[in-house]
């Protein structure tokens, strides 16, 4: 028989008497199945496992929180539309082809609440002055139409409010003869905005009218389908509109996609002698009333040196 190696015990000897040792403690069961870790990274000090202890808290379920955020959503669409931009359908073809029926355009309500008036050249939406939409009545909105236009997501069907170009301001004077360009304050407009085939004002040629303050003269691009400032002279104002009527200013096409463009004011606005002529008017006629006043001070103020100089030389004499 081969020698064993020392320590080797045969199956069938009798089981060696060990000393007893002390009940182990949890955590000396853990590490003895293997399951010792790092201390802390439990779920406690008393060692419980995963799941026996404080249960995670479960996150919210997005079907409570949705009523939230829609209610956020509703409440920052009303103050954007009733502070800051507002959509506005185009109805007609008065302002072809700038706007074409069935554009959106999106107006500009903030700068007015500053103080912002009208400036010439750009496209306005204003409320019915009184007597412009007398014969139009808008189609009745459904219960999603009315909410909608409510919070400013959809034209408002029940407002009777117009889309025109301003053409002249408080303080100018407009005018236009059959054949002619319009002129503002003496000065040719030069319009390559207007509808081809149109003429500036034949169809209703005006003027000169001086447009009071606070107050703005509008025509459609679209001159021979427009019922603009021109056919509305006989009512109050003149065919003028107040700036207090004026919801903001068009600046951009919204909609559709292939159709988006900024609303920019025409070069022929910004042409030299245009905005100063009204202005200048006041200060023209004062120095006209002044220049005869300082030529009368200044001959009497020579006459006077000139006795001073004779009692002078007489008394040298």
């Amino acid at each position: 028989m081969g020698d064993l190696a020392v320590g080797a015990r045969s199956g069938h000897d009798e089981p060696e008497e060990r000393p007893e040792r002390p009940a182990d403690s949890p955590a000396q069961a853990q590490a003895d199945s293997g399951g010792g870790g790092i201390e802390g990274t439990g779920p406690g000090d008393d060692g419980k496992p995963d799941g026996e202890g404080r249960s995670p808290k479960k996150p919210r379920s997005f079907w409570k929180e949705l009523p939230l955020l829609i209610g956020i959503a509703l409440i920052l669409a009303l103050l954007i539309k009733t502070f800051f931009v507002q959509a506005f359908s185009i109805p007609s073809d008065s302002m072809q082809d700038t706007l074409q029926r069935g554009d959106r355009v999106l107006v500009d309500k903030l700068t007015p609440w500053f103080g912002a008036t009208p400036k010439r050249g750009e496209v306005v939406v204003f409320h019915d002055p009184g007597g412009w939409l007398e014969d139009q009545k808008p189609a009745e909105p459904n219960v999603v139409q009315k909410f909608l236009s409510f919070i400013g997501l959809m034209p408002s069907a029940e407002e009777k409010d117009l889309i025109k170009r301003v053409i002249a301001t408080g303080g100018d004077t407009v005018e236009c003869k059959k054949g002619g360009p319009v002129k503002v304050n003496g000065h040719a407009l030069n319009e390559p905005y207007i509808f081809p085939g149109d003429s500036a004002c034949d169809d209703m040629p005006f003027g000169p009218i001086k447009v009071p303050k606070g107050r703005i003269w509008v025509m459609g691009d679209h001159r021979q389908n427009s019922l603009d400032s021109r056919y509305h002279q006989e009512l109050p104002g003149g065919g003028t509109v107040s700036d207090g009527e004026v919801v903001g200013r068009a600046f951009t096409i919204a909609w559709p996609l292939n159709r988006i463009d900024w609303l920019g004011i025409p070069g022929t606005f910004d042409q030299k002698g245009l905005s100063g002529m009204a202005s200048s008017a006041p200060v023209a006629a004062g120095l006209a009333g002044a220049v005869p006043i300082v030529l009368w001070r200044r001959r009497r103020l020579t006459r006077q040196s000139d006795a001073i100089d004779r009692t002078e030389l007489s008394r040298e004499g």
